[in-house]
């Protein structure tokens, strides 16, 4: 699986918000697209799910122009999580069953309900399973969000923010599921963070956008306290720990 993203732009009226973004990943990439507010990361996934139309650029899946693929065919290669949502009452269960639809024609079949009882296991949610979603806590419901995008099988997973409703302990476990998924699926993630150690420790690839365009793009090596001071005007050092480059706040 490859994605090239190739000039991707994209305004509002007399307010430009991203510019000429150029990016390509292949399978088992894990992004993180770092920036701060307002540096166009939520806009970039929306590009890239065609919820928001670009002005000009084209996203190839697979060599593939993305804006071909229709309805249940972009649903198959492209799955979103957003970061906020509105849920009507419906067992967890049958939440995420929804992320099926683009397979299901006629009934679900016992590989739908399969597919979803593994993600349930995988996101620990067995036994919210029959519970309503309106009885959960906000990183409950973000885990069930999530759990819908994965039961897609999708070949490219877009989240934006997933981790902002959970505590640090969901954190961990989600964002490892996903490097688990992305390196067991062979598919690509691109996710929208703030939390720069999160990012270090999870994905492989990184995205700094600066104030709509790319500052730069790269493997962890790219990310230095120069380029850090130069993206969000803070001064840090970055130490290792365990392996683990970490950036302190100085």
């Amino acid at each position: 699986m490859t994605l090239l993203v190739n000039n991707i732009s994209f305004s509002y009226p007399k307010k430009d918000v991203i510019n000429n973004i150029a990016f390509s990943l292949k399978q088992g990439d894990y992004l993180a697209v770092l920036g701060t507010n307002g540096a166009g990361k939520s806009t970039l996934l929306k590009c890239l799910n065609k919820i928001l139309k670009p002005q000009s650029g084209v996203v190839y899946i697979n060599g593939i122009d993305s804006s071909r693929l229709k309805g249940p065919e972009l649903a198959k290669n492209i799955a979103y999580v957003p970061q906020s949502h509105d849920y009507s009452k419906k067992t967890v269960f049958d939440s995420i069953l929804l992320g099926r639809k683009p397979y299901i024609k006629w009934d679900v079949t016992q590989r739908d309900i399969d597919i979803v009882e593994n993600v349930l296991k995988l996101l620990n949610l067995e036994n919210y399973s029959m519970r309503y979603t309106n009885e959960l806590s906000g990183g409950e419901l973000q885990k069930v969000i999530i759990a819908r995008a994965l039961v897609q099988e999708p070949k490219v997973l877009l989240m934006d923010e997933p981790t902002s409703n959970l505590d640090l302990k969901n954190q961990i476990e989600v964002l490892k599921t996903i490097k688990y998924i992305v390196n067991e699926r062979k598919i690509s993630a691109i996710v929208a963070m703030h939390d720069l150690n999160l990012a270090l420790r999870f994905a492989n690839k990184f995205l700094l956008l600066k104030e709509g365009e790319v500052f730069d793009f790269g493997d962890a090596t790219i990310l230095n306290s120069e380029l850090i001071k130069n993206v969000y005007d803070i001064d840090v050092a970055i130490e290792e720990f365990s392996g683990i480059p970490v950036v302190i706040p100085i």
